[in-house]
């Protein structure tokens, strides 16, 4: 049987999603401890990886259960058992055999918390501290940022991805609880492509770059910045079926 599992976790907890050479402490290490001490020994697929310090609310795997695993109920209580308090298991369902959690994604939302109040020791990792945040200047210059573009300069060096055209379906932003949240929906994105999009609109809200130039880093005419917002306050938020 496979299933379709939805997961939250804590990023800061942990060297990435996957599974790295030499390194233990990534979530899908967590999750394969936990799934081979219930005797399940199926390849975890997820829609996704996240770096280092990047969290999820709504992170989806799919695996291939063993006949002798048909109580889902159970399964879901013996994960939560054996994970660290740092990864939730949100929910368990049966899907069909042609369910993909990485190729099946349609869309992709990831949110980014900026706070513009000096954060506590306890919330030092889960956003990024921004005290002067011009919010207008980033609302102004978002919805370039939507429709089909190259984003070949909003992406980390090293990656070598089929194509660099992406959708950006949508780009928002608003205030929740004093913290000001950027949403961002495409079909997928690059290697770092949110953290340098986010990069770029704060240095926009500083000053130090402009709508206009924008504009030309998305037309591929001039790369103005390559620099990476924090990690921090990223968090893969949905993955839409």
């Amino acid at each position: 049987m496979r299933i379709k599992i939805t997961l939250a976790y804590d990023g800061s907890r942990y060297f990435g999603f996957q599974v790295q050479k030499g390194q233990t402490l990534t979530v899908a290490s967590e999750l394969y401890e936990a799934l081979k001490s219930l005797h399940i020994e199926s390849k975890i697929i997820a829609s996704g990886r996240t770096d280092r310090n990047v969290h999820a609310t709504g992170q989806v795997i799919h695996i291939d259960l063993p006949k002798h695993w048909t109580n889902l109920n159970k399964l879901h209580n013996e994960l939560t058992r054996k994970l660290s308090g740092f990864i939730t298991i949100k929910y368990i369902s049966a899907v069909d055999e042609s369910f993909h959690a990485r190729f099946g994604g349609k869309r992709r939302v990831y949110r980014y918390i900026i706070s513009t109040q000096k954060p506590s020791p306890y919330e030092h990792a889960y956003l990024t501290y921004v005290p002067n945040l011009n919010s207008q200047k980033i609302e102004a210059a978002l919805h370039f940022l939507e429709g089909t573009h190259d984003f070949k300069y909003f992406q980390k060096s090293g990656s070598s991805p089929t194509t660099t055209v992406r959708t950006l379906y949508k780009a928002s932003s608003y205030w929740h609880k004093g913290q000001f949240i950027l949403r961002f929906e495409a079909n997928s994105f690059l290697r770092s492509q949110i953290r340098m999009i986010v990069g770029f609109l704060l240095k926009i809200s500083e000053g130090s770059l402009s709508e206009e130039q924008l504009q030309e880093q998305l037309s591929l005419t001039q790369q103005h910045s390559r620099s990476l917002a924090d990690p921090n306050g990223l968090y893969l938020a949905k993955i839409i079926y």
